[in-house]
């Protein structure tokens, strides 16, 4: 195609497209006009939540819909003309009648009668019903993201966010609690669309381990997110969703789970809803323990003189205690009827304790029954507060919409570890670690919506974020040649990371026949300071200063061949920005055998993503398979090097010793291709399946030549080579079998194919659950049970391969259980949620009761 041809092109499109917007702009400038009515019995008695719909007989564009307040009544904006009318409302009958709208004012009462089986209940007395069905399927399909909603999973019924995530389909969470998608663990936590204190500082497992199943409403998975979230995870977002009841009057529900390995939880949604004012209480606690189990066999091959190390064998246990406890309370105050604000608060409190016991069996030549032990024994307390401030307001009925919001966010970390080793029985080594991390973080926004026409929406945004922590770390340590606690001067220190991002996008989406499409452009400028102070090595202060300026696009094509049938085409680019401790000089020290340093020079690496799906819906099945490629540069790599113990002055220790160290460098490119197939399959009234199939391919690219010494204290240099491309696959089934309208049993499967690289052999892994639950007291309440991990089997064994060793490992998470829970619910009021117009141009956006991803 030559320049001419192309040229061509673009202005017939760009014709075509101001052809279509100017026409649609004159369809938006329809003038309507105010109306208002009122829905009453044959009594003359009020109709509270009755559903009036106005279709328009000339053009079913300027259809619209309300609901009548408590009052019975309603209002509206329509055009001028001849409308047929229906009024429904539970235990009435439907009505039908025309009415000619020809200029602004009440039309009147609508009259309605009951049905001949009805109640007949007062006002007063409907609020335990529900006029919303709850839709039957777990998983849909947008233009931009997947949705998925736990409240029909059983088998995670009592657990908590990690358990929700293990049976989101596109989502995994490995034997360690990292939680990946499409195979890569690069993944960006939002909890109602916004960072969020409630993960902690870097999104720790333990986080999602202290939010509650119960307490989530459904999972956005968006795995190529548009400009109007923010740049970084390259794998995609998770955006948490939790509960905020849209019912009138007061409602809730309590649910209280205990299982085994011990286990116990408690946790309560409440709201109430009257006139402009809502009200929301969530809050809870429970108390987990868990154990972690690794062995790994170390097979050396440079065995050159006589007392050279040939084989070791490790075998560790780690057993975990924990509380937590959280609560949330918000309000929404309606100023008028299209303005609003609203403030929450939480607070999450989590404690726990951990004993670790490493077992080392050393093989030499002179010495074959040499011994070490290894016991820490390690404590945590995190205490996270969060308030959330905003403001809504509508310009019109027309969705011309402006949001405000504010969020300030404080995370305090404490850590401390006791770590005691001997070596054949005798005292060698003894470490008392102590780490302090607080962040705080103030995110601001604002965000506008401009509708033009029926098909055509203008987003455009603006976010500040600024992200602030203190780390604060020493160590102590005491050996046979040192008996008295002295503190290691390299891992004692204060450090300061502040990022600062300002960010603006611009959104457009519209429709030209049967494609739609979206284009979007969002503009980070990026600024992180690092402070770093050794208080005991006699070194200047580090301070380093980093500014970035990128723009990230997105492009967004659907084609509709029928009703919920269409083909989906998006690229996105998006930014992989370094773990604030992965910049922090020698961050880290509880294992003297690995020690991770961190990189100051380490820079974010950039992921230029594509996807092409087709998704079709019906009434019983959901398909959706996506072809996918990303392609990462400057990708962050793990090298693990030897280096020689220091003093405090940076002089090397004499006798040397010879210390492994683990850093992160910026290194080659990293690709990533795959077939992602999402299905859900109602194969009758009883029996119901919701799958998912991921077959990904790998290619990573990267080899450099580093400084490192031998075992014995001599320098050499070494080539670490990360090249290795191969193929795997994650596949997970969930089955749900209804035996009657009380009692519900649900087996899940997973699978994940083995996964070779250059250095790696990670053997293939499964493990199966089940699920049951049993409603009883007429639907007020529900029984639940479920175990995890039937046959023992959801572990990781892998063999990886370095320049003088081959090591085989084994590693399981956590061993098999069961959670037995009791929900109650109660006062369930109506849902007062706007009948969905025909064509909703926001039947699209991303984010939850708190809009705005930004």
């Amino acid at each position: 195609m030559n320049q001419t041809e192309i040229i061509n092109i673009f202005t017939k499109k760009t014709l075509g497209l101001t052809f279509v917007l100017s026409a649609a702009a004159l369809a938006f400038a329809q003038e309507k006009v105010g109306i208002s009515g009122s829905v009453v019995n044959k009594n003359n008695q009020p109709v509270p939540y009755a559903s009036v719909t106005f279709s328009n007989k000339a053009n079913k564009l300027f259809s619209d819909a309300a609901l009548t307040d408590e009052k019975g009544q309603y209002t509206l904006q329509l055009a001028p003309g001849n409308y047929d009318v229906s009024v429904e409302a539970i235990d009435y009958k439907k009505s039908m009648l025309t009415k000619q709208i020809t200029a602004a004012g009440n039309i009147g009462a609508l009259s309605i009668e009951p049905e001949a089986t009805a109640t007949n209940l007062k006002t007063n007395e409907i609020q335990g019903v529900t006029i919303t069905a709850q839709s039957t399927k777990p998983y849909k399909v947008e233009l931009d993201k997947r949705t998925y909603d736990p409240s029909q999973d059983i088998v995670s019924k009592g657990g908590n966010l990690q358990d929700v995530l293990a049976n989101v389909p596109s989502v995994s969470v490995d034997t360690d609690g990292t939680v990946s998608m499409r195979g890569s663990s690069n993944v960006k936590f939002l909890i109602n669309g916004k960072p969020s204190a409630l993960l902690g500082i870097d999104d720790g497992a333990n986080a999602l381990q202290s939010i509650p199943a119960d307490q989530i409403e459904r999972i956005e998975v968006i795995t190529n997110p548009s400009s109007k979230f923010e740049a970084s995870g390259t794998a995609g977002i998770l955006n948490i969703i939790l509960k905020k009841s849209k019912k009138t009057g007061f409602n809730g529900s309590v649910t209280g789970t205990v299982g085994y390995l011990p286990q116990t939880n408690l946790n309560t949604n409440l709201s109430w809803r009257k006139g402009n004012l809502t009200w929301f209480l969530n809050g809870g606690g429970g108390y987990r323990e868990s154990k972690s189990t690794n062995r790994n066999d170390d097979y050396f091959n440079n065995a050159v003189l006589d007392d050279d190390l040939v084989q070791r064998n490790t075998d560790s246990e780690n057993k975990n205690k924990s509380n937590n406890y959280n609560a949330s309370a918000g309000i929404v105050y309606d100023i008028t009827d299209k303005t609003s604000v609203n403030a929450s608060g939480t607070v999450r409190t989590f404690d726990s304790e951990n004993i670790g016991n490493i077992d080392y069996y050393y093989t030499y030549f002179k010495d074959p029954n040499s011994t070490s032990k290894r016991v820490t024994l390690g404590s945590n307390n995190n205490l996270a507060f969060q308030g959330d401030f905003g403001l809504d307001h509508k310009f019109n009925d027309k969705g011309q919409n402006l949001s405000l919001s504010l969020s300030l966010q404080r995370n305090r970390s404490y850590n401390d570890t006791d770590i005691n080793q001997t070596r054949n029985g005798a005292f060698e080594l003894q470490n008392i670690v102590n780490q302090n991390t607080i962040n705080r973080s103030a995110i601001a926004k604002a965000d506008y919506e401009l509708p033009i026409g029926e098909n055509s929406k203008l987003e455009a945004g603006y976010r500040l974020d600024i992200n602030n922590n203190d780390y604060s770390n020493d160590v102590q340590q005491s050996t046979l040649a040192a008996p008295d606690l002295s503190f290691l001067p390299l891992y004692t220190y204060d450090a300061n990371y502040k990022e600062t991002f300002n960010a603006f996008y611009l959104q457009f989406k519209s429709k030209i026949g049967r494609l739609g499409y979206q284009l979007g452009l969002r503009d980070e400028l990026s600024n992180v300071d690092i402070f770093y102070k050794n208080l005991v090595a006699n070194k200047p202060a580090i301070n380093t200063t980093k500014n970035y300026n990128n723009l990230f696009p997105s492009v967004y094509l659907s084609y509709e061949i029928a009703k919920d049938n269409q083909f989906l085409l998006n690229y996105t680019r998006r930014i992989d920005r370094p773990r604030s401790f992965f910049m922090i000089p020698n961050p880290n020290y509880n294992d003297n055998q690995n020690i991770f340093d961190g990189n100051i020079d380490l820079n974010p690496s950039y992921v230029d993503s594509y996807e092409f799906g087709y998704s079709i819906s019906k009434k019983k099945f959901t398909i959706n398979p996506t072809l996918y490629y990303r392609h990462q540069t400057d990708d962050t790599k793990m090298l693990v090097y030897n280096k020689l113990a220091e003093d405090e002055n940076g002089n090397i220790l004499i006798p040397k010793v010879v210390e492994s160290h683990t850093k992160p460098i910026n290194l080659g490119t990293d690709d990533r291709y795959g077939l992602d197939l999402n299905f859900n399959w109602d194969a009758t009234s009883w029996l119901k399946f919701l799958g998912n199939v991921d077959l990904f391919g790998y290619n990573t690219k990267g080899s450099t030549v580093y400084d490192t010494y031998d075992h014995l204290g001599n320098p050499i240099q070494a080539v670490a080579n990360f090249e290795g491309k191969g193929f795997s696959t994650r596949a997970r089934l969930t089955t749900t079998v209804k035996v009657d309208k009380t009692l519900n049993f649900q087996f899940q499967g997973f699978y994940r194919g083995g996964q070779k690289t250059a250095y790696q052999d990670r053997k293939d892994m499964y493990a199966i659950n089940f699920g049951a639950s049993k409603t009883i007291w007429n639907g007020n309440a529900t029984i639940s049970f479920n175990i995890q991990d039937i046959f023992n089997t959801r572990a990781m064994r892998s063999t990886t391969y370095t320049a003088n060793s081959v090591r085989d490992s084994y590693m399981q998470w956590q061993p098999r259980q069961f959670a037995l829970s009791f929900t109650y619910r109660f006062k369930q009021g109506e849902k007062i949620e706007q009948p969905k117009k025909k064509k909703d141009i926001n039947a699209n956006d991303a984010g939850g009761d708190e809009q705005g991803p930004m």
